[in-house]
């Protein structure tokens, strides 16, 4: 199999996975929610961040188009 066939192949697993999981957490915030004296309330709130289904869904695409123009015979 020619390198652009198995590029295709390593996209098309990248973008089912990324259509699959959805995101990841990147980041916490943390907020003061009360302060009484020397002791504090504190509010730590995860963030996600989504990866979009288009994202998926052209690496899914790209990686069709690499695998079936890979695996041309040139003329």
């Amino acid at each position: 199999m020619k390198p652009a066939g198995i590029l295709g192949i390593i996209l098309i697993a990248v973008g089912i996975i990324a259509l699959a999981y959805g995101g990841y957490t990147s980041y916490t915030t943390k907020e003061n929610v009360a302060k009484l004296g020397p002791i504090e309330i504190n509010k730590h709130e995860e963030h996600p961040v989504p990866l979009g289904p288009i994202i998926g869904g052209v690496c899914i695409g790209g990686g069709i188009i690499l695998v079936l123009t890979g695996n041309r015979k040139a003329a």
